[in-house]
């Protein structure tokens, strides 16, 4: 290479970035000693209890069946399946979770999965301003999930898009008087149900942005949504993307999860990662193949559309096998559960003297509770007698610190819910 000391490689890293001193690890341990010390961590999870926790991970009941299915040998293939030959397994799966997918969205074609919510709305973005070449702004409700918010801004931070944020109403729903959608606006950026839970009016948002020429996209953290509320592709957006967490994919502490990614024929070649199509051999058998997958995404990366061309296989699996299994009906089911419990607790807990609901909007299984002392001491209190209320809301919103983010799904019973009212009630009262 022609270089005389290792570090000449890294010459071009500034001086002040580079770590002068040795990393701060532990000395090397055993096998032995090594899993007894993870074990002694995982001990320290807490594991059971009533849970309230929502915010972009949900619990969410999973058959059985999933944790048999996903270890069957047809999937048990290349992590990228380049052969289709040899991937028939891995293949089919993904062009079947595509097209539930679709079906779940109200849009004509979806990729292969992407790593999780957070990364599918950036690659969203990064599509409307491709779609749109020329304009180079965006508007990103505040009422999108904190860490999505983070992980755009940080795909453009060295880039000259202008992300332009749009404040909340009363009611919850995004404010778009509030930033304004102009003629060099690429695309609009709402959740729904958005980071308070609250369902966005994706019809008008769609309406305004497409008036000004952008994009409308929307994402979706709570999957389970989509089984109870009208297909965002049906009321004009143009890109829905979100987190997929919810269909059978275990809620694991935090992660990793698994993106989808939906959008208009129109733009299929915009879209980020790859396609997988259904084909017919010489004998007139189907088979599964990459359809759109460009060369540059592999090699000549600079000029891919994206360099996202992997997906989180097993997660997807997980999420394809939930979907099957429930079909149409169960995930329906399922959804309308979550939103008659979550409208249950609310109108319990407003009616508990100090307590209210914030946000006047329709929400699904989340919901915005005012609390008469600061959330957060409160969510700690709860916590040490076994119940996780919710999430404070001043970790992302300064000025909300008598708010908490209160999440009810399926597997919240009537008892815990009544018992998650009596405790409100009685620290409230005691404070």
């Amino acid at each position: 290479m022609g270089k005389s000391d290792i570090m000449e490689l890294f010459e071009s890293i500034p001086d002040r970035l580079r770590l002068t001193r040795p990393l701060d690890l532990p000395a090397p341990m055993s096998e032995f000693d090594l899993t007894a010390y993870f074990r002694d961590l995982a001990g320290r999870n807490r594991t059971s209890g009533d849970l309230f926790l929502g915010a972009g991970v949900y619990d969410h009941f999973a058959p059985v069946v999933i944790d048999h299915m996903v270890l069957r040998s047809e999937w048990y293939t290349a992590y990228t399946p380049y052969q289709p030959e040899l991937s028939q397994g891995t293949l089919q799966a993904i062009f079947e979770f595509q097209t539930m997918i679709c079906q779940l969205t109200g849009l004509e074609v979806a990729n292969a999965s992407l790593y999780d919510g957070s990364t599918a709305v950036a690659e969203a973005v990064l599509m409307a301003l491709r779609v749109n070449r020329g304009r180079n702004r965006v508007v990103l409700a505040a009422s999108l999930h904190p860490h999505y918010r983070a992980v755009v801004s940080t795909y453009l931070c060295n880039s000259d898009v202008e992300l332009v944020e749009a404040g909340f109403g009363a009611d919850g729903r995004i404010d778009l008087a509030s930033a304004g959608v102009d003629a060099n606006t690429a695309a609009v950026v709402v959740q729904s149900p958005n980071f308070f839970g609250v369902i966005e009016d994706v019809d008008a948002v769609s309406k305004a942005a497409h008036g000004a020429g952008a994009l409308s996209v929307v994402a979706v953290a709570e999957a389970m949504s989509l089984g109870a509320l009208k297909a965002p592709g049906d009321v004009g957006a143009d890109i829905v993307c979100g987190e997929t967490q919810s269909f059978g994919v275990p809620m694991s502490f935090g992660g990793p999860f698994v993106g989808f990614f939906a959008a208009r024929e129109q733009h299929v070649r915009q879209l980020p990662g790859r396609l997988v199509g259904r084909a017919v051999d010489s004998n007139g058998n189907d088979g599964f193949v990459l359809t759109l997958s460009t060369r540059e995404q592999h090699i000549r990366r600079e000029k891919a559309t994206s360099n996202i061309c992997t997906n989180q296989g097993l997660f997807m699996l997980m999420a394809t096998i939930y979907l099957s299994t429930m079909g149409r009906q169960g995930v329906r089911e399922v959804a309308e559960q979550n939103l008659k419990k979550a409208h249950y607790a609310a109108a319990r807990i407003a009616g508990i003297p100090g307590y209210s609901i914030r946000f006047a909007g329709p929400f699904f299984n989340e919901f915005v509770v005012t609390t008469p002392t600061p959330a957060r001491a409160l969510r700690d209190e709860l916590a040490s007698r076994g119940l996780v209320a919710g999430v404070p809301l001043d970790r992302y919103f300064p000025g909300m610190a008598n708010e908490l983010l209160v999440t009810v799904t399926e597997t919240a019973s009537r008892e815990s819910i009544d018992r998650l009212v009596s405790e409100f009630a009685a620290t409230g009262g005691r404070r």
